[in-house]
C-alpha cells in the first residue's frame, strides 16, 4: 500500500500577519495544494489522505471550495477527506457545497473532465475498505472537544474489520504531550498500538512530526501543513509519502517538500559596535528574497552610531523581500555611549534623554514611572536620537 498523507491546508486563511504579502501567501496555499497532487501522482500513490482543516473555516468563499475540489479531481485515484476543527461538519459547512456530491466533475488543465466522485468525504466513524486493507476515519463535528476522536476504532482481532490487512487511521487532534491550555481532541500516544493500526495519519498541528512505537517503528505522524502559515513553525511545508508492505510491517515514511515560501527568522544579540553591519551582510546573502518572509529579532546593546545601520536593514527588508519586519523592542543603548545625548540641546530635552538612558537600563533600581519599562525607554531614546540626527534638526533647534 502506498499513499500520500497531507493535512491543514487551511485554504481561505486571511494571513493578516503577512501584511501586504497576504494575497500572495493565500495564492501559494492553492499552488501548494496542486503540488501535493503532483507529488502523489509522481510517487505512484494509490490514494491521498487529508487529515482535516482543508479550509480555514466554514465561511470561506464558495469559489475557493470549488477550486479545491477541482485540484483534488486532478488526482487519478481516490482522495479521502475528513472535516477538521477549522471546518467541522456542521449545518451550512463547506462540505455541503455541490462540488463534493457524487458525480460532480471538474475540468483538468488539458481540457478533459475528471469526476470528483473519487473524492470521498468521510462523515461517519465507519470503516472504509481499501485495496489490501481498511481505513478508519475520525471526522470532526465541533470546533473544540475533550474527547479522543480515535476512541471508536476497534482493536485488531480475529473478528474485527481488516484483521488480516493493513489498517490505517485518519484523525484530527492533539497527540498527548503537545502543550496547550486545555485538551483539544486529545489523542493518546499509544492510539496506533491500542487500535492495532499500521499507520495513524494525523492533522491539526502544522509541523511534520513522527511518533515512535515501543517496537521502534513509526506508526503515527503529523504531515504538517503543506505550506508554512507563519513564523516559528518548526518543520512545515511538507506532505508524507507512506509505503506499507503488509500488515504489521514498519511503514516507510518519506517527506516531500510542497511549500514554496520561506518564513525565515534571524535572531541576533548585539554586543559591540559593528555587529549590525555583520547582520546586514548575513541578510543580504539570503537567496530567493522574493519568496521569503523575513523576521529579524535584535536584542542586546545598540551604539548610537549604529542607529542608521538599523534603519538600513529595515530598508533592505522592505525593498527586497516578499514581507519582513524588524523587532528591535529589546534593544537598549550601549552603556557609556555619550553620543546618545551629546547632540541634544541643553535643557529639558537633554534632561529627558538622560532620564531615558537611566530607565533604559534593565538593572536600574530607582522608581520607574508607570509604563516606563526598559523596552519603552530604549525605544523612546532611539526615536529622540533619530529626530535630533535628522537633516534640518539643528536649524530647527536654533
Amino acid at each position: 500500500m502506498k499513499f500520500l498523507h497531507t493535512a491543514d491546508w487551511q485554504i481561505g486563511m486571511r494571513v493578516a500577519h503577512a501584511g501586504d504579502a497576504a494575497a500572495r501567501v493565500r495564492e501559494e496555499r492553492l499552488a501548494a495544494a496542486r503540488r501535493v497532487v503532483q507529488e502523489a501522482r509522481a510517487a505512484g500513490a494509490e490514494f491521498i489522505l487529508i487529515a482535516g482543516d482543508t479550509f480555514e473555516d466554514n465561511g470561506v468563499d464558495r469559489v475557493l471550495v470549488q477550486k479545491v475540489a477541482d485540484i483534488l479531481a486532478e488526482f487519478a485515484g481516490p482522495v479521502y477527506v475528513i472535516p477538521g476543527n477549522h471546518d467541522p461538519l456542521v449545518p451550512g459547512s463547506v462540505w455541503e457545497h455541490p462540488a463534493w456530491r457524487q458525480g460532480a466533475s471538474a475540468p483538468d488543465r488539458d481540457g478533459t473532465t475528471r469526476s470528483t466522485a473519487a473524492v470521498q468525504l468521510l462523515t461517519e466513524e465507519k470503516p472504509v475498505d481499501l485495496p489490501g486493507g481498511v481505513l478508519f476515519p475520525c471526522p470532526i463535528r465541533t470546533k473544540h472537544s475533550g474527547k479522543d476522536p480515535t476512541a471508536w476504532i476497534p482493536p485488531r482481532g480475529e473478528n474485527s474489520r481488516g484483521a488480516n490487512g493493513i489498517r490505517i487511521g485518519l484523525a484530527h487532534g492533539t497527540v498527548e504531550g503537545v502543550h496547550q491550555e486545555e485538551p483539544d481532541y486529545p489523542i493518546p500516544r499509544s492510539a496506533a498500538e491500542r487500535a492495532g493500526l499500521d499507520y495513524l495519519a494525523l492533522g491539526h498541528w502544522h509541523s511534520t512530526t513522527t511518533y515512535t512505537s515501543p517496537d521502534g517503528a513509526i506508526r503515527a505522524a503529523y504531515s504538517g501543513t503543506h505550506e508554512t502559515t507563519r513564523f516559528g513553525e518548526r518543520d512545515s511545508g511538507n506532505a508524507l509519502i507512506v509505503e506499507i508492505a503488509g500488515a504489521g510491517v514498519t511503514p516507510v515514511i518519506t517527506p516531500v517538500r510542497t511549500g514554496r515560501l520561506a518564513w525565515t527568522v534571524f535572531e541576533a544579540e548585539l554586543r559591540e559596535p559593528g555587529d549590525l553591519p555583520r547582520l546586514r551582510a548575513r541578510i543580504e546573502t539570503l537567496g530567493d528574497a522574493a519568496a521569503t518572509l523575513l523576521e529579524v529579532r535584535v536584542t542586546g546593546l545598540l551604539a548610537a552610531a549604529d542607529q542608521d545601520e538599523l534603519a538600513r536593514i529595515e530598508e533592505i527588508i522592505a525593498s527586497r523581500f516578499l514581507h519582513g519586519r524588524v523587532d528591535a523592542s529589546r534593544l537598549r543603548p550601549f552603556p557609556g555611549d555619550e553620543s546618545w545625548t551629546a547632540g541634544l540641546p541643553v535643557g529639558v530635552v537633554r534632561d529627558a534623554a538622560d532620564r531615558l538612558r537611566q530607565l533604559a537600563d534593565p538593572a536600574y533600581e530607582g522608581v520607574r514611572p508607570e509604563g516606563a519599562s526598559f523596552e519603552v525607554a530604549s525605544r523612546a531614546l532611539r526615536e529622540l536620537y533619530a529626530l535630533s540626527a535628522a537633516p534640518g534638526a539643528g536649524e530647527a533647534r536654533r
